[in-house]
């Protein structure tokens, strides 16, 4: 194919989105003007966005089929935007991603003037869970601020376990995070230095997935993903394991083999009083931002407070004002960088 054409986002299409990750490459150069140009003149307009967004997960489709008739004659994202970027006869597909986020992933026009094959649309079905594990991957490592950060600066990372394996699996490294949760030993231990899971059925899943990643015989290893539960229905992990190439010119790279990244999803603690000091938020507003933050909705909040709702979404709007934005995602971002933060001692 010509090129292809990566978005992650999630909100509301089209003047309520939060767009993660962009990329639009062209013959393997990213081409940065014509994904600046269509996400300023075009993206809004595009009739194909939201019958592209209302797919199902995995489900391939040929660009012209998200136009009616009329629109490919009339559509200027179609006739002048597809057709710069090489994307007129492209496939269009729509993953599910990470925390509710979605992934659209276009592959540009097939470089065989004849059109796309039955065995390249095969092909193309069966990189779909290889990108989808792509983005998951880059994205836990973004929210933890490390991307672009060497093996042994990953493990000063605080937002994201990380452990280090080698050839045969051991453990060689792991940062606070990781060690915390084998502390805890709920979900993930450490099994005479091999990481294991505690549900024996999670664990032979999870010990197939280091398999793969540290094949025999120095063959490609395959990244993989997983869910780990914990008991009495918590919050559990997602557990991304990749393998380490030989690329890597990281001191440790020569024993490390693979990584293994986990995200805890136990919900984050953050001090209403630190909220208060930082933030600028009354007793209450600060309360109602943790419980937002949370994952709270205003309608549990004013259960939980013995509020109104309406209270509540007033309150909300206060807030709004105060910090100067709009959004309730805006708001849990701010509240989020205080979670590193000692609680304040009475």
């Amino acid at each position: 194919m010509k090129g292809n054409f990566l978005t992650l986002a999630e909100g509301n299409y089209p003047n309520d989105v939060d767009i993660y990750i962009v990329r639009f490459y062209s013959r393997g150069e990213r081409q940065d003007a014509i994904e600046h140009e269509y996400f300023a003149s075009y993206y809004a307009r595009d009739e194909r966005i939201p019958r592209l967004l209302q797919l199902p997960d995995s489900h391939l489709v040929h660009a012209t089929d998200l136009y009616s008739n009329e629109e490919l004659k009339t559509s200027a994202a179609f006739n002048e935007s597809l057709f710069r970027s090489n994307c007129q006869n492209s496939l269009n597909v729509r993953l599910d991603g990470p925390n509710g986020s979605r992934i659209s992933w276009t592959a540009a026009d097939p470089i065989d003037a004849d059109g796309w094959s039955s065995s390249q649309i095969e092909f193309i079905r069966r990189l779909l869970p290889h990108l989808r594990q792509y983005v998951r991957v880059r994205r836990a490592l973004a929210d933890a601020g490390a991307l672009g950060v060497s093996l042994t600066g990953l493990l000063d990372k605080a937002g994201i376990g990380i452990f280090h394996l080698d050839r045969r699996g051991r453990i060689v490294e792991a940062n606070d995070l990781a060690k915390d949760l084998l502390r805890e030993g709920d979900a993930l231990f450490d099994r005479r230095g091999m990481l294991g899971a505690r549900s024996p059925e999670t664990d032979a899943v999870f010990q197939s997935l280091i398999a793969r990643a540290i094949p025999r015989f120095r063959a490609q290893g395959a990244s993989g993903s997983l869910m780990i539960g914990r008991p009495n229905h918590l919050p559990g992990l997602t557990v991304h394991v990749s393998p380490v190439g030989g690329q890597e010119i990281d001191a440790l790279a020569w024993r490390v083999a693979a990584l293994v990244l986990v995200v805890d999803h136990a919900p984050t603690r953050v001090d209403p009083a630190v909220v208060e000091a930082l933030l600028g938020l009354s007793p209450t507003e600060s309360k109602i931002a943790v419980l937002l933050t949370e994952g709270k909705t205003p309608r549990d909040i004013a259960m939980l407070t013995g509020r109104k709702e309406s209270t509540v979404r007033w309150h909300v709007q206060q807030i709004f004002q105060k910090r100067g934005i709009s959004r309730q995602l805006e708001l849990v971002r701010q509240v989020l960088t205080l979670a590193a933060l000692p609680r304040r001692r009475g």
